[in-house]
């Protein structure tokens, strides 16, 4: 689940950051309304939530919320403010955000209110997500392969191979270009290494020929990858 984190104050991001990461979020953290926009408009990011802070550089929390429903976006936001008046709150509200925690807060807190908009939202992440025959078990952190016999073998994943086979499954029989899985499942500030990617794949590949999963994910040269089911019913 990717998160856009709009905090401008360094100690208070950096243990959200550390927070959510913890808890297998994977975190685009900008100190800049301006900034936060801009990543909001790019086509290749797809957020779960957002963290808006109600007063920073550039645009306010405020104002990125009447954009976002102005646009007609979905996209659940939690209000951060230490704004605490009745006034105040209902002004949140009513320009879009779906939850307000007023500072100082726990994060334990924070968490719960983050797992109540996931289970409010349209886009709410079911226990599991079945494609062919594999299973993601979001619970465990793990995925499950059936074989023809009906047999189970549950493969045990590192955070990024369970994201990259998310994606995959979210996009089956597709084509996924490279960009397009970097932009995904790295933060958006992280360097680029270009063989990121393919590094990657290759590890969670061999994960799933030693379960029986072989050539599941094709590679097409110059194009980019595909999880191919075209013969999971042979």
């Amino acid at each position: 689940m990717r998160v856009l984190l709009v905090e401008d104050e360094p100690d208070l991001g950096a243990a959200i950051k550390r927070t959510l990461t913890q808890q297998k979020y994977l975190i685009d953290w900008v100190v800049d309304g301006n900034d936060a926009w801009a990543y909001l408009e790019n086509s290749w990011t797809q957020y779960t939530l957002a963290i808006f802070d109600w007063m920073m550089p550039g645009i306010s929390g405020l104002e990125l919320c009447k954009r976002l429903r102005y646009h007609k976006n979905p996209l659940p936001v939690l209000m951060l403010t230490a704004k605490d008046s009745m006034e105040d709150k209902v002004a949140g509200l009513d320009a879009g955000a779906d939850d307000y925690l007023v500072k100082p807060f726990g994060m334990a807190e924070l968490l719960a209110r983050l797992r109540a908009l996931q289970r409010r939202s349209p886009q709410f992440q079911p226990q599991e997500l079945t494609v062919g025959k594999l299973t993601l078990d979001y619970g465990n952190n793990i995925v499950v392969s059936q074989n023809a016999g009906g047999n189970k073998q549950e493969i045990s994943l590192t955070n990024k191979e369970f994201q990259l086979l998310e994606y995959f499954m979210k996009h089956p029989n597709q084509i996924i270009t490279t960009e397009q899985i970097r932009n995904q499942l790295w933060e958006v500030s992280a360097e680029p290494i270009s063989n990121v990617v393919a590094a990657q794949i290759r590890l969670l590949r061999r994960k799933l020929v030693n379960s029986g999963c072989e050539n599941i994910i094709e590679t097409l040269h110059g194009m980019g990858y595909r999880l191919n089911l075209t013969d999971e019913s042979k």
